[in-house]
């Protein structure tokens, strides 16, 4: 909008009202706010101009009587685009009590840009301080446990299914495995699920390192498990007795990257848990069922593809070992950027506490980890009643058969 200026561009602000007005009607506009999904409209409003330094909006109370308080001096030296507008909104409710939510519309091309602080007080309930970006388009205020639930099993549907690296290591995960092998290589996706809810619930609670260095590190050691996996299935492919050895043994390798990528999901979940109210843990838990069921439905569709492709074992070799080079030839190149601009980072001290904050989650992994494949491996024998082999995972004893025939 057009402002009146003076001099070399500061802001005339005796003949700022109708400038003044137009930015507030433009601000009420570019947010809505909802009592029990009905929007509301404001009924008062008020607006100032206010310097770079100004400070008052560290409390409601403050912000409120600042806006409400004496305008700058008409001689005071704003240049146009570095003031401040403030604006206090009033809007009528029908009880305090009622379910608030906050709707961000782009019609002025702000929400791409903005940044909102927002701190939301209700009766008999601690203040809660969200940071909006311009990509939301609706934030429950006080969301309930459905909303929650349901929004965060989305929120990790939709990430897992979106992250190529992960969905490479599940490739590679898959490749080794028939289609009738389907059952063990959910056992092997249960055991990265472990870890990678161990270490996500881990840093969502602040037992994870915290330092700038951490995050590019992850995504660094993300690559090499990629590496790593598709590098394992081209050796397997060509030697059956490394192959035996190396499905035996995928539970555990996958279940210590699992601890890996829990910490790359815990960058996407860290800053969304705020919308969860007051349903952290159960946020959570939705969140790893969302990862859980795109693992899945990645698999099923995985699967019968590669079993139509898999014609013939030395077919099946072939093409294992180059869908695994095409894989690794990607990390490769990821994992050498990645690891590049960790030269760049400030790297911590090394203390006993770091040292904690990273043997914790491994060593409750770990445990989960052989709990449940202890626990399946028993389930197992008691079923079948042979200890029968499942994919290489839990071995079988040899049973021996002895016929006699009587003429």
């Amino acid at each position: 909008m057009s402002l009146p200026k003076r001099g070399p561009g500061y802001l005339d602000l005796p003949k700022l009202q109708t400038g003044l007005d137009q930015a507030m009607r433009a601000t009420a506009t570019e947010f809505s706010l909802y009592e029990n999904s009905v929007e509301l409209t404001p009924i008062h409003a008020q607006s100032r101009i206010s310097l770079p330094s100004e400070d008052s909006f560290t409390s409601f109370e403050q912000a409120r009587d600042h806006i409400r308080g004496p305008a700058l001096p008409p001689e005071t030296n704003v240049f146009w685009n570095q003031g401040y507008l403030d604006v206090l909104l009033n809007y009528p409710i029908q009880s305090d009590r009622s379910e608030f939510a906050l709707s961000i519309d782009s019609a002025f091309g702000l929400s791409g840009r903005m940044k909102m602080f927002v701190e939301f007080r209700s009766p008999g309930r601690p203040a809660r301080l969200l940071q909006i970006h311009g990509d939301k388009r609706w934030i429950p205020l006080d969301p309930s446990w459905r909303y929650a639930a349901g929004s965060f099993v989305s929120l990790g549907f939709h990430h897992i299914l979106e992250g190529i690296d992960h969905l490479l290591f599940l490739l590679c995960l898959a490749l080794p495995f028939r289609l009738r092998q389907f059952w063990p290589l959910l056992a092997v996706v249960t055991s990265f699920t472990i870890g990678h809810s161990v270490t996500l619930v881990a840093a969502a609670f602040g037992i994870a390192p915290s330092g700038n260095w951490f995050p590019p590190l992850i995504e660094a050691l993300i690559a090499l498990s990629i590496v790593y996996m598709a590098a394992e299935n081209i050796v397997s492919a060509w030697f059956p007795d490394v192959a035996d050895t190396a499905r035996r043994r995928r539970w555990v390798v996958t279940g210590l990257f699992g601890l890996v990528h829990g910490f790359g999901f815990s960058f996407l979940l860290r800053e969304e848990l705020q919308f969860a109210g007051s349903h952290v843990m159960l946020s959570l838990v939705s969140f790893n069922v969302g990862v859980e069921l795109g693992q899945v439905l990645f698999l099923i569709l995985v699967l019968p593809v590669l079993s139509l492709v898999f014609n013939g074992e030395r077919a099946r070799r072939a093409c294992i070992a180059l869908l695994s080079a095409l894989v690794a030839h990607t990390a490769w190149h990821w994992m050498l950027e990645r690891f590049a601009g960790l030269e760049y980072v400030q790297w911590p001290d090394v203390d006993i506490a770091a040292i904690i904050l990273i043997a914790l989650p491994l060593g409750i992994a770990v445990m989960a980890i052989s709990g449940t494949r202890f626990w399946i491996g028993r389930q197992r024998r008691r079923g079948s009643g042979d200890g029968s082999d499942i994919g290489g995972l839990f071995p079988s004893k040899p049973v021996t058969a002895a016929y006699i025939r009587q003429e």
